[in-house]
């Protein structure tokens, strides 16, 4: 077991363009948002194992003898695993307890770890007996790939705590990214941990999350794009609840009844990801101001298409009538209906431009950040180096 102690961070996501028209075989890109889950795991000496989640107000700690006899019920053919099964699950559960509410989610964070944690041990045959302390920037359940970030997270330092993968971060670096062979490995055992949390997930958000920059999603196949630039953008959360599931069966039904009015529209938003996807891969090499006009282009024509086919919202709406007042360009992200909101900060934005645009967002009761997407894929950091409040988070100083 690895003796000094470890930080790591991943990102979290947004679906640039392609929401719900993937649903029907068409493309989506999504990318990689930089508000990032944080973690420090810290080897411990007493037989104990212990998960921190101060953003649900939780701690949790195990004997390591209390978890030995699991360690042969979850002992898996790795990393080539069998998806988690409900019984492990609800057995893991079990050990956190919680059944509703806030102990619900406390309960399903908690037994992706222990899945992820039981994992690893058996391949590297030992309980490793750690404290881990995990930290977010990131709303839950804002469809912002938070569970993602997390399961990157832990299969990142776990799989570098037991040796199965080395550790990137050398003395004196401030941060450091694995091989993308190691990066591999993290993908697919963080995909188990979004197994235990959401049963059938497309593999989208962890990949993302390890990747970074930004992927294109179609039918079941992801691929990288080349040489994505980081965007600036405000993100919005309109604090709208909405059901992913009502909403695609909404677009299912209206497609069913309105083939004709319905299918040239995915298509459109379809091609919609094409055009985005070519003005990505060449402002990495001309960040012209000509790029960021066809991207606030495809930005507001994908938001009336969004609308046109039943999954906007008032209050999306209003976050796109406010940035518009200040110049700005804005989409829903995700499945809609409420959620969250993106908008474009393309080069020379003004500050008092931005800065407005927030108090009124603000005054609206929503919630904004600016941010950037196309960020890096999970890392290792030094402590030090990081922000002052993520210091203070992870150190609780």
């Amino acid at each position: 077991m690895w003796k000094r102690q470890l930080v790591l961070s991943a990102p979290g996501k947004v679906i640039l363009h392609g929401e719900h028209a993937v649903v029907h075989g068409k493309v989506a890109l999504a990318t990689a948002l930089n508000l990032r889950t944080f973690l420090r795991m810290t080897p411990r000496q007493d037989g104990k194992i212990s998960l921190q989640l101060p953003n649900l107000g939780t701690q949790l700690s195990w004997e390591a003898a209390e978890l030995q006899p699991l360690l042969a019920t979850f002992s898996v053919e790795w990393p080539e695993a069998q998806p988690p099964s409900a019984e492990q699950v609800e057995k893991l559960k079990e050990f956190a307890g919680g059944d509703s509410g806030h102990e619900a989610a406390q309960g399903v964070a908690a037994a992706a770890f222990l899945y992820l944690y039981l994992s690893v041990a058996s391949e590297c045959g030992v309980l490793p007996t750690v404290d881990i302390l995990v930290w977010s920037e990131l709303p839950p359940g804002a469809g912002l790939g938070s569970s993602a970030a997390y399961s990157v997270c832990l299969a990142g330092a776990l799989l570098s705590g037991c040796g199965i993968i080395g550790y990137p971060l050398q003395e004196g670096q401030e941060a450091a990214r694995w091989t993308k062979e190691e990066l591999d490995v993290i993908n697919r055992l963080a995909f188990r941990g979004e197994q235990v949390i959401h049963g059938n997930p497309s593999g989208v958000d962890n990949a993302v999350s390890t990747w970074g920059g930004a992927l294109r999603y179609v039918s079941g196949k992801i691929s990288a794009l080349k040489s994505v630039p980081s965007l600036r953008i405000l993100l919005t959360n309109t604090k709208v609840p909405r059901s992913t599931k009502i909403l695609v069966a909404g677009v299912k039904a209206r497609l069913l009844k309105f083939p004709a009015v319905m299918e040239p529209m995915l298509t459109a938003i379809d091609a919609i990801s094409g055009e985005c996807e070519g003005v990505l891969e060449a402002m990495a090499e001309d960040p012209s101001q000509e790029h960021y006009c066809r991207l606030e282009d495809l930005v507001d024509i994908n938001q009336h298409l969004l609308n046109g086919i039943g999954v906007g919202h008032a209050q999306l709406d209003r976050v796109c009538q406010v940035t518009s007042s200040h110049g700005l360009h804005s989409k829903l992200t995700g499945a809609g209906g409420g959620g969250c909101a993106i908008t474009l900060l393309r080069p020379g934005t003004t500050s008092s431009a931005v800065e407005g645009a927030i108090r009124e967002l603000t005054r609206c009761g929503f919630e904004c950040w600016e941010t950037a997407i196309g960020a890096p894929g999970v890392s290792a950091h030094s402590l030090s180096c990081l922000k002052a409040d993520v210091q203070k988070a992870l150190t609780g100083r």
